[in-house]
């Protein structure tokens, strides 16, 4: 990414964006067409945009400084939990499969005991608010992860579904490739390695429809430009044996 300006004649200049960090470049990226649409609107001349990376994740912590301020909470680990809002966490299903569950609503957490049995617990006033259930958070954790535990995942997704509570399964890597919708969406590509085996490499992201894009080189072999670098480095004949021959390249 790299600075937006209206003068052709001013070199461009590197935006301090992390490419390796996705949330850091999603905002870099924002961030320079909100100065795109400023300059042409407002007939500006470019402006910098500085995003770094630790300030990208920062600002998706949701409540933990406001809570910090006010109260002088410490928020630490949770695991799939949200605090302080019951029930909403991921659950290990029967074939050992997670299931995330947003339960947290008063009536969304009468229709799911329901759903799971427990038409005792959906009737409780004393749970039937958030505020009494998160004073009951073990308790109704343990309900929920030894009914989950107890069916397979697809039973699980289809009783929630039914019941409209929020629920969605957690993919591994497996269960993205054989999703018909990345299929659809030609995001699981095959390529062949120079070798004839077959290698599986995101589809390009974003999509145009006038210039969709494609992966058209995979990259070289390990080693294959070793000897064209130690060259240009420098390096003559007898110093590349030398190296190869104590192992220090292949």
């Amino acid at each position: 990414i790299r600075h937006i300006t209206g003068n052709p004649d001013r070199p461009p200049v590197r935006v301090g964006v992390s490419i390796g960090d996705a949330i850091a470049a999603m905002y870099g990226a924002i961030g320079a067409l909100m100065a795109l649409h400023h300059r042409n609107v407002n007939g500006g001349t470019g402006q910098m945009i500085d995003v770094a990376l630790y300030e990208a994740v920062f600002s998706l912590m949701e409540s933990m400084l406001p809570e910090f301020g006010m109260t002088g909470f410490v928020r630490e680990r949770t695991g799939g939990t949200l605090p302080g809002i019951v029930p909403s966490n991921s659950y290990l299903t029967k074939d050992e499969k997670y299931v995330v569950i947003g339960g947290n609503g008063d009536s969304i957490f009468k229709r799911f005991m329901h759903a799971i049995g427990r038409s005792d617990m959906a009737n409780d006033p004393a749970i039937a608010n958030n505020a009494g259930r998160f004073a009951q958070t073990q308790r109704i954790e343990k309900v929920i992860g030894d009914w989950c535990a107890s069916h397979d995942l697809a039973h699980v997704l289809r009783a929630l579904d039914e019941a409209d509570v929020p629920s969605g399964s957690i993919y591994n890597i497996q269960d993205i490739v054989r999703d018909v919708h990345y299929q659809a969406r030609d995001m699981i590509q095959t390529h062949k390695l120079s070798d004839g085996q077959n290698v599986l490499l995101p589809g390009i992201v974003p999509k145009f429809s006038d210039s969709p894009g494609e992966t058209k080189w995979l990259g070289p072999k390990l080693g294959e430009h070793t000897e064209e670098i130690l060259q240009a480095l420098g390096y003559c004949d007898e110093q590349r044996t030398q190296l190869r021959n104590t192992g220090v390249i292949g």
